[in-house]
C-alpha cells in the first residue's frame, strides 16, 4: 500500500537533508507531497492608508518585492527537490507540489495538510542551537506539538 508523505520544505539546507532522507530511506512508489507555506502579505503590499507611517509607504514596495522574491525561491526548491525525487527512482506523477499562502501559521498549516490523508510529515529540524531553540522555538518544534494522531519525522 502506498504511503503518503508530505515534505515540509523550504530553501534551507535543512529542508532538503529531509528530502535526501525520504529520496533514501523510502520506496519509490510512495506518494510525495511537497508542501510549503508563504506569509501572507498580499494585504499589506496593496495597503494604502492615511495611518500608514511615511517610513512604510516609502518601503511598501521593496518589501512586496522581497516576498515575490521569496515565492520565486520556494519554488526553486520545490523544483530542486523534486529532481533530487526522481533521481532517486521516484515517478514524477507521484510527487505533488504545494505552496500555500498562510492561513494560521506555519507550522498549524503544515499539520492540516498533513491531516489531509498524509500518513507522515517528514520536515528538517532548524539550525538552532540548543539555547536558541528552547527560546526561540522553531517550525519543527511546533509542528512535533501540534501533530496529533500522524507521525512525523524531524532530520537533522
Amino acid at each position: 500500500m502506498k504511503q503518503k508523505i508530505l515534505i515540509a520544505l523550504d530553501d534551507s539546507e535543512n529542508s532538503f537533508r529531509a528530502v535526501q532522507y525520504v529520496a533514501t530511506h523510502f520506496k519509490t512508489e510512495q506518494i510525495i507531497t511537497l508542501f510549503s507555506v508563504i506569509p501572507d502579505t498580499e494585504a499589506l503590499c496593496k495597503m494604502n492608508s492615511k495611518e500608514l507611517t511615511p517610513y512604510f509607504k516609502e518601503q511598501q514596495s521593496a518589501f512586496c518585492h522581497l516576498e515575490n522574491k521569496k515565492r520565486e525561491i520556494v519554488q526553486q526548491a520545490h523544483e530542486k527537490a523534486k529532481e533530487i525525487l526522481i533521481n532517486a527512482g521516484f515517478p514524477e506523477e507521484n510527487i505533488i507540489s504545494k505552496i500555500a499562502t498562510q492561513k494560521h501559521g506555519v507550522a498549524r498549516d503544515i499539520v492540516n495538510e498533513a491531516h489531509d490523508g498524509h500518513d507522515i510529515i517528514i520536515i528538517g529540524r532548524r539550525g538552532l542551537s540548543s539555547i536558541k531553540e528552547f527560546l526561540m522555538g522553531s517550525i519543527s518544534h511546533k509542528v512535533l506539538n501540534k501533530a496529533k494522531n500522524i507521525s512525523l519525522a524531524i532530520i537533522d
